[in-house]
């Protein structure tokens, strides 16, 4: 017969901690690939939209808000014509969107994409 002391395997749960850490450092990596660094870049080419705002540009604001920017002023805010005669005051950060001066706004485009593509 054989006694219990030799029927037990080697050191249970004692495994080698390159094979946990490798896994873990390649999950981290791949992470870091397809979460962090597109965010990053992101947020990098906000912050140069938003920088890039001038007089004249067309923005959206976070709230819908779609307006176009009749003074930039250098304390973050950005004066907005959201109607004639109607200005708002809206800090820099909350802008979504901006559309310069010679872009065509989205809406015109389509619209005329839409009427050129019938047929009669």
């Amino acid at each position: 017969m054989i006694t219990p002391a030799f029927a037990q395997t080697a050191a249970a749960g004692g495994g080698d901690i390159v094979s946990f850490l490798f896994p873990m450092v390649f999950v981290f990596v791949i992470f870091y690939l397809l979460v962090f660094r597109p965010q990053q870049k992101k947020v990098k080419d906000h912050q140069a939209m938003i920088e890039a705002v001038k007089r004249g540009d067309t923005v959206v604001t976070a709230g819908g808000i779609i307006g176009k920017v009749v003074r930039v002023g250098t304390d973050n805010e950005v004066r907005v014509e959201i109607a004639e005669g109607v200005q708002v005051r809206v800090l820099r950060s909350t802008l979504a969107d901006v559309k310069s001066r010679g872009e065509p706004i989205k809406e015109k485009a389509e619209a005329a994409s839409g009427e050129g593509g019938k047929q009669a």
